[in-house]
């Protein structure tokens, strides 16, 4: 028994809310169960419930036990004094206000039906992977489609948190947090915190100024990551090297300390040195690319302002001094899938927010064209019955699975919610 079952279970009134009465015998009618705020404080907020013949306005705490007020210590909290109702699922104390009046309280198990407690197990029970696997392919596809969406604006409203702050950080530059969410994302899972210390360590006024010749802009990035600090022969090398203390010396740039980068693991394409280097071409080709992003309407659109490569001497290397067959190294399709999912959608979808603009539909269109992700989370619940045709089907699925299906909320989630509601589970 988790007391999100019983938030649950007063939330939507489920038990017999015609025959209540308190442990003292006094009957209980509510009017409003109150707003459910999950905050710090008592759950529910404002309810309105008459006791006796008294009507009381006021907050509601629940617990599993009476005694669970004073374990959580309640009584030394002045937040909790306006309780007018302390619902438990078994009474074991009475519970005292500071004025030594008592409050009342209603146990629930005797007004629940059997079978919602049943279910309730039935839903929580231990299973291989997440509790209502087998069950999933069983829900109702309307009320699943209208869940994928909360759940996609549930997973951009987290992911514009860091772009709020980097907004702020950049004095509300958008052109930068793009430049810093784009270093982040090439960089993948190994080297995107890395590369965004990179890109943050460089003023994009900078990066503005320079954009005009790719080698400057490698310079910059490649000297800031340390791939600079040795001595080689190559030439190429060489002068990169000297366009980066240049650069410093023009700019009164702090060298600081290097922000290492990894090249074990990766596939040669995603060395780092070739994924700073396609970065590099990217804002050489494209000044204002904040704009251009935020003015595509179609996916073929953004996908045309990621078409882009290395710069000329990455074409026959991967590393400097070691000469490797020719190859132009552009971005792939399946890696621009990935900066539309993780750095174009939630950066419009905060932008648009901030400009007081509602692009919802246009978002869940944009990546419904998308292909799925494909990782260990969406063949799982391919498994299950449930596919993934889209990268919007995909996001949704990673926001369940990692903020409700991990974290046992079932009780928050409409799936959930919709199990209980049947007979049996």
């Amino acid at each position: 028994m988790k007391e999100d079952f019983l938030h649950y279970l007063w939330k939507f009134k489920k038990f017999d809310v015609l025959n209540l009465q308190t442990t003292n015998q006094e009957q209980v009618t509510i009017h409003s169960v109150g707003q459910y705020l999950e905050l710090a404080g008592p759950d529910f907020f404002n309810a309105q419930i008459s006791i006796g013949s008294q009507k009381w306005a006021g907050n509601v705490e629940i617990h599993i036990k009476s005694s669970d007020w004073y374990v959580h210590h309640h009584e030394r909290d002045s937040a909790y004094d306006n309780v007018i109702l302390h619902v438990v699922w078994e009474h074991d104390a009475e519970i005292l206000r500071p004025d030594n009046s008592e409050i009342p309280v209603l146990e629930l198990k005797n007004y629940v039906d059997k079978n919602v407690f049943v279910n309730y197990q039935s839903l929580v029970a231990p299973k291989s992977w997440i509790y209502c696997e087998k069950e999933l392919a069983t829900i109702d596809s309307f009320l699943f489609k209208n869940w994928q969406e909360r759940l996609f604006f549930e997973r951009l409203e987290r992911k514009s948190k860091f772009i709020y702050d980097l907004l702020q950080q950049t004095n509300n530059d958008w052109e930068a947090v793009l430049f810093c969410l784009l270093a982040k994302n090439f960089g993948l899972n190994t080297n995107g915190q890395a590369f965004l210390q990179i890109a943050q360590s460089l003023p994009f006024s900078v990066i503005r100024k320079e954009s005009f010749e790719v080698e400057n802009l490698e310079s910059l990035l490649f000297g800031t990551s340390g791939l600079l600090d040795s001595e080689k022969e190559d030439n190429y090398y060489k002068d990169l090297k000297f366009r980066f203390f240049y650069l410093l010396h023009k700019y009164q740039l702090d060298k600081g300390y290097a922000v290492p980068v990894e090249f074990f693991k990766h596939r040669p394409d995603n060395f780092p040195t070739i994924r700073l280097s396609q970065l590099a071409n990217l804002y050489h080709l494209h000044q204002n690319l904040f704009s251009k992003i935020v003015a595509a309407k179609t996916v073929p659109e953004l996908y045309d302002l990621f078409q882009i490569e290395t710069a000329p001497y990455w074409q026959d290397h991967y590393q400097f001094d070691k000469v490797s067959p020719k190859k132009k190294k552009r971005l792939s399709h399946s890696f621009i899938d990935l900066l539309l999912i993780n750095t174009i959608v939630p950066l419009r979808f905060a932008y648009a927010k901030s400009q007081g603009s509602e692009i919802a539909e246009d978002l869940i269109a944009l990546l419904t064209e998308v292909v799925s992700e494909k990782n260990s989370v969406i063949d799982k619940f391919k498994s299950f019955g449930i596919k993934s045709k889209s990268a919007f089907e995909s996001q949704s699925l990673l926001q369940l699975k990692n903020e409700y299906c991990t974290k046992s909320k079932c009780l928050h989630c409409a799936i959930g919610v919709e199990l209980l509601k049947s007979t049996s589970v």
